[in-house]
């Protein structure tokens, strides 16, 4: 037990010691400091600005900066879509995989370019390696990039600054911050054991019978590996994820993931502290941030640790849960993994959450239902100022101060926006369409026509949390699955999984990207007002104490009677059982 913590009080301090590091880096970059990559990457930004035909200099309002992300977005996800349904005559498919179904493509589609890269299908048996790397590995930059400009846009606004221009923040994200790190990563990858090959599957005789061949799948995944790691994309190039020894072999390569994931959302944070010139509120906030995230891993590690009481009761003694886990990575590095890829909305596995006790169940639902442990790319950051400008207005009311932030009045309309983003649009994208799935006839007991039907393999409490859960990770971004469901070809109730999570995916990424940006907008048109004795401060240990209490709040309002049903139902039906 205390090799396990120690190793994930480790790992943690190894994401604090970058931050600084890397927030200062991200400040300099998009402040358009000078950097030292600007002799190489210069001269190559220049040339991108040129062919594109985008003025550097020109600010966008937040409606201008939306539809440039809606237009970028759809363009290229018509490229996606022409790669996808033609792999079967493109290159580099050397099983001579077809194209799958309209539905299935449409979904991914959809979700890769979402930043979500939820999964109904297959890796290694679905798309060939041309769709994975020309296509998916593109998205992987792109929407990752997307994410990333509208945070650093949301920040310029919350500091009465412009917000900028969406095609000089997304093209640097990519240069600056994504492909430098993706190059240095695949090269450690690769000397870490993570296969980069263009070869087909390699067929070798079993151990246990050398008469009998298998085929063994590999192809181009070390640079797949690490862009889905530090985009938070999250999607595998296998079936089992970072499960796969493949993708990810041993323990080192587990720890580089895992920091990786939170190594953005993280030190965003204090890159907003140094564009705001205000490090305290940024390290105040990360603390906060922090805090929370360490109280869901011991949530979640104690549950693992202590395993399951039914099979501790056949065993005759206490054992952790390991089912659905890798033994390289052990019940410690599991339930990290997982509160972190659940946090900052990666959606990588490296163990099947549909195998985690109800601990694990009730904190990765909560991540993905707040989206500020750290929160997805860019966006999650967003998502946490947001939470703070509503704070602000609540603590104003309660003690007759004030409402303002950064020296900005916080009024109706940032109000409303703030209100909108957090309590209507995530729970719309969530809950409409669970409370659908439930009442639908289920695959599972013998249907066999087409139609829709919603493939739930779990009764009770169980099969509540595995709908939920799957479309929670649709709206927020995330794409991990709590897995048994039948979502994936040739089940029938794939149609419904791939139409109703779309719907999930296009919600959860796209109104609240324009609340973000107009409420952004609306703070960098305010005049700056004098502090006075009235002001409420909020960098204070005080003020941010509260804003995690409303953060808690307004999360248990919303979803904890969907927690109170699902996690928190079954571990009272195992205690019960066991009793």
């Amino acid at each position: 037990m205390l090799q396990g913590y120690i190793q994930i009080a480790l790992t943690l301090l190894i994401v604090v010691a970058i931050t600084p590091f890397f927030g200062n880096y991200m400040a300099r970059v998009f402040q358009e400091q000078r950097t030292s990559l600007d002799s190489v990457l210069n001269p190559v930004e220049r040339l991108l600005y040129s062919l594109c035909g985008v003025q550097t200099k020109e600010n966008m309002t937040g409606w201008q900066y939306l539809r440039a992300i809606l237009y970028s977005n759809l363009a290229m996800s018509l490229l996606l879509a022409f790669i996808l349904f033609n792999q079967g005559w493109l290159p580099f498919n050397p099983t001579g995989l077809s194209s799958p179904t309209w539905d299935t493509n449409l979904h991914t589609i959809i979700s890769f370019m979402t930043n979500t890269n939820q999964q109904h299908y297959s890796g290694e048996t679905t798309y060939g390696y041309f769709a994975q790397f020309a296509g998916l590995g593109y998205m992987f930059f792109t929407s990752a990039a997307t994410g990333l400009a509208v945070g650093i846009a949301f920040i310029r606004g919350l500091t009465g600054q412009p917000l900028g221009n969406f095609y000089v923040d997304l093209i640097r994200s990519i240069t600056r911050i994504l492909l430098p790190i993706g190059i240095i990563g695949a090269v450690v990858f690769i000397a870490a054991g993570v296969p980069e090959t263009l070869s087909g599957p390699v067929v070798v005789p079993t151990l246990e019978n050398p008469g009998i061949s298998q085929a063994i799948a590999r192809g181009p995944v070390a640079h797949f590996e690490i862009l889905k790691q530090i985009g938070e994309n999250g999607g595998g190039f296998f079936a089992i994820n970072s499960a796969h020894p493949f993708e990810n072999p041993n323990p080192f390569t587990n720890l580089i993931q895992t920091v990786g994931m939170v190594a953005i959302p993280s030190s965003l944070i204090y890159t907003y502290g140094v564009i705001a010139n205000n490090r305290k509120q940024s390290w105040l906030v990360y603390g906060m941030v922090l805090a929370i995230c360490i109280v869901l891993i011991i949530v979640n590690t104690i549950g693992e640790y202590n395993g399951n009481p039914a099979v501790n009761a056949l065993l005759g003694g206490q054992a952790p849960n390991l089912e659905g886990k890798e033994v390289r990575f052990g019940w410690a590095q599991s339930a990290l993994f997982s509160t972190i890829t659940t946090g900052t909305m990666t959606g990588a596995v490296n163990s099947m959450h549909d195998s985690f006790m109800p601990n694990g169940g009730f904190v990765n639902l909560s991540n993905m239902f707040l989206q500020i442990i750290w929160g997805g790319q860019g966006t999650g950051t967003a998502y946490l100022f947001s939470y703070l400008i509503l704070s602000v207005f609540v603590t104003g009311l309660m003690v007759g101060r004030t409402p303002e932030f950064l020296g900005r009045k916080i009024e109706k309309n940032e109000v409303v926006l703030a209100s909108f983003l957090i309590l209507l649009v995530h729970p719309i994208a969530i809950l409409i369409p669970g409370s659908i799935t439930m009442i639908l006839p289920s695959a599972a007991d013998g249907v066999t026509a087409q139609g829709f039907y919603s493939g739930i393999t779990n009764p009770s409490f169980h099969g509540l949390t595995q709908v939920v859960y799957e479309y929670a990770s649709a709206a927020a971004n995330n794409g991990s699955g709590f897995e048994g469901l039948l979502d994936s070809q040739p089940a029938p109730s794939a149609l419904w999984w791939n139409l109703s999570t779309s719907f999930s995916l296009l919600v959860g990424r796209y109104v609240p990207l324009g609340a973000l940006l107009l409420l952004a907008d609306s703070m960098s048109r305010k005049k700056p007002v004098p502090m006075t004795t009235g002001t409420l401060r909020t960098d204070t240990g005080l003020f941010t104490g509260i804003t995690a209490g409303i953060i808690l709040i307004m999360g248990a309002l919303t979803f904890f009677p969907v927690l109170a049903l699902g996690p928190i139902a079954e571990a009272f039906q195992i205690a019960k059982g066991l009793g």
